[in-house]
């Protein structure tokens, strides 16, 4: 793994002392982690790939900041804090964590969902490496 994991039960005690937090009714967090079968077969059927040995894994820093704030912006969403990794990482290495403290359930689900998309699928490059 490149970049040592924070700790999710540290993110929401400091989470829970910001200003923000007497807003929030409710913390979601997100851990996506390398998994054996290819993005491929899992999305879209494709047999006969292999299993993934490993990513190489980047992100585009300043897009990550801009969608942080972006998602402040979003109905009821008061708090958000995301950490991404980097370099050549193995299956179960984590690839991120995002936490998202919003005033009620469906406005934290819609933002978690909607964050994690962003990132996903416009700020991340993912190249997976078969076994």
């Amino acid at each position: 793994m490149a970049k040592q994991e924070p700790s999710m039960d540290q993110w929401l005690a400091e989470a829970k002392t910001t200003p923000e937090a007497a807003q929030c009714g409710m913390f979601l967090t997100h851990n996506g982690v390398v998994r054996i079968t290819p993005k491929a077969q899992v999305r879209e059927g494709a047999q006969g790939l292999g299993d993934v040995a490993q990513i190489e894994f980047s992100y585009d820093a300043a897009g990550l900041d801009a969608a942080v704030a972006e998602a402040l912006t979003w109905p009821g969403v008061y708090y958000v804090r995301t950490w991404l990794n980097e370099g050549v990482l193995g299956v179960g290495d984590s690839i991120m964590y995002v936490l998202i403290g919003a005033d009620i359930r469906p406005n934290c689900i819609d933002a978690l969902q909607k964050l994690v998309g962003k990132i996903k699928n416009e700020l991340v490059v993912e190249k997976e490496i078969y076994a």
